[in-house]
């Protein structure tokens, strides 16, 4: 039985990637002469990269049928995306303190097994409210693949590292929002919105079976001992640090707008500029070729330069390309070209900004990285509820809603940003 020996093999490429020597409770690298190494392989990279897109492709992979999934479900379907963020926000503080105490793999493996039933759940729902309750459910177990593959990243790396490491997982990622959508627009075509979500239970299958090759990065000396309910408090010691706090409300601020235009571009797109949903996958996916390149010059950038530097210049990019943004909407400049070319300035910085936010405000606390990852997470995920429900809100049909909304949200995250002493620079 697997689990029940130590095993030994390799997952790297010669000359580059280090050896993993894997024991199901430990995780231990070492370079070809033994040494300790920084370098994960391929193959834990690669599945912390598919861990870290669950969100987005349980959302992307169906905003081209948003509209039909309004037509057949008779409700505001903008509320299956509120309910799978309030879902998320909420279970990860709880599965936050579970894995700072019991490890990383077991609630990995629980939350894989949520996922697959809560997404069978919304293919066979038959009106809004079914299928918001199984959103919030699949949101439940999904929560737990993105928090548990930053914890591991705090787990093994330093703060420069870590930087480094989360830009290569947001590349890797970014294929989910990619594909989602032109894969979601191209199933609409030929079948059901339902078959989205039968889909999903078999990726969530498949994520279980190869979270059987991901190492246990936290090892039993270095657990929380003490109780579940003394574990919890440690979210008062995280609120109550304005380094860690002023590193995530920015990052927040700034997914509160990028939440607005994935929940607000389908009807934008489609709805007011009558682009057809296979195409708008395209559009999407344009966005996410921009994070993607921005993740990679991340990459070396901290490397040459702090995170409180490469914070500032993407969050003041960001800030001007959504003033842009709203400015052009309000005086219905433009059209469609301004929506497609400032929201892909705004959007690119995603590939700096939530890299080095999550591991400036992580690294500070080693010991509770579960926790905090969770608390980053709820805040950052749950944003998304803010974006929904003022769309829902406010709507005037046009898209001049969805601009103000992002422009407001992504200045007070520059605001929060820049108004700080820069925490203590470790590598």
């Amino acid at each position: 039985m697997l689990g029940s020996v130590g095993f030994s093999f390799p997952i790297y490429s010669p000359g580059f990637f280090p050896r993993i020597r894997c024991h199901p409770m430990t995780l231990k690298t070492t370079d070809a002469s033994g040494a300790p190494a920084n370098d994960p392989g391929l193959i834990f990279i690669a599945i912390l990269g598919a861990l870290m897109a669950f969100t987005s492709l349980s959302t992307d992979i169906y905003l081209p049928a948003m509209p039909v999934m309004a037509t057949d479900l008779h409700g505001n379907v903008e509320l299956t995306i509120t309910g799978f963020l309030v879902g998320f926000a909420i279970a990860q503080l709880i599965w936050g303190p579970i894995s700072d105490h019991f490890g990383r793999k077991i609630p990995l493996f629980i939350g894989m097994v949520l996922f697959v039933i809560g997404s069978a759940g919304c293919a066979l729902s038959c009106n809004i409210h079914q299928i918001v309750f199984w959103r919030a459910f699949q949101a439940v177990g999904a929560c737990t693949a993105p928090m548990l593959a930053r914890a591991m990243v705090r787990d093994l790396f330093p703060r420069t590292r870590a930087a480094q490491m989360l830009s290569t997982l947001v590349l890797i990622m970014a294929i989910a929002p990619i594909v989602g959508p032109l894969l979601g627009g191209q199933i609409i075509r030929v079948g059901s919105w339902r078959a989205i979500f039968w889909l999903l239970a078999v990726i969530g299958t498949l994520m279980f079976i190869s979270l059987w090759w991901l190492p246990e990065t936290l090892p039993a000396e270095r657990r929380q001992h003490a109780s579940l309910s003394v574990a919890f408090r440690n979210y008062f010691r995280l609120l109550g640090n304005w380094t860690f706090m002023r590193y995530t409300l920015g990052v927040t601020l700034f997914y509160v707008a990028a939440y607005a235009f994935i929940a607000g571009s389908p009807f934008v797109y489609i709805n007011y500029y009558g682009i057809a949903p296979q195409h708008y996958g395209w559009l999407f996916a344009l966005n996410i070729v921009g994070v993607m390149g921005m993740s990679a010059v991340n990459r070396r950038m901290v490397q040459k330069h702090s995170l409180d530097t490469l914070l500032r210049y993407a969050f003041l990019f960001a800030a001007a390309a959504v003033l842009v943004l709203a400015i052009g909407v309000k005086m219905e400049i433009g059209g469609i070209w301004l929506i497609i070319v400032s929201i892909f300035g705004f959007f690119s910085m995603n590939g700096i900004i939530a890299a080095t936010s999550t591991a400036a405000a992580m690294d500070g606390m080693p010991e509770i990285a579960g926790s905090a990852s969770a608390l980053i997470g709820s805040l950052q995920y749950g944003s998304g509820i803010v974006s929904s429900l003022l769309l829902a809100w406010f709507s005037d049909g046009t898209p001049w809603t969805m601009a103000w909304i992002i422009a407001l949200a992504v200045v007070l995250g520059a605001i929060v940003t820049l108004c700080g002493r820069p925490a203590e620079q470790k590598t």
